[in-house]
């Protein structure tokens, strides 16, 4: 990570089926590899495997793993990032577990 990154989120929590959910984000200086001066990685797993990811990983750019597939995503700020990844990861809890409400 560059000098000139900073960790702007980080959190780390287990859920009450004992998955593991890691968020991490950072603002970087704007370039061709980080144009929204946002790095970010926020992965859901559960027994050892990511079910879901969201990332920017440096020559993929942005784009989010489900289940073992890779698709692009489209960045639209840190706030939508944050919304996407916490309904993917509902939405797949749903399909595993049944209705959470």
């Amino acid at each position: 990570m560059s000098p000139k990154a900073r960790l702007f989120r980080h959190e780390k929590y287990t859920d009450r089926f004992g998955n593991t959910a890691e968020i991490k984000i950072w603002i970087v200086p704007v370039s061709a590899h980080h144009p929204d001066g946002v790095k970010y990685s926020l992965v859901y797993v559960v027994d050892g495997v990511r079910v879901v990811g969201f990332d920017n990983e440096r020559g993929k750019g942005n784009h989010f793993h489900l289940d073992g597939s890779e698709q692009l995503y489209t960045f639209s700020g840190i706030g939508n990032l944050l919304k996407d990844f916490l309904q993917a990861v509902n939405e797949w809890k749903e399909k595993r577990y049944g209705h959470q409400g």
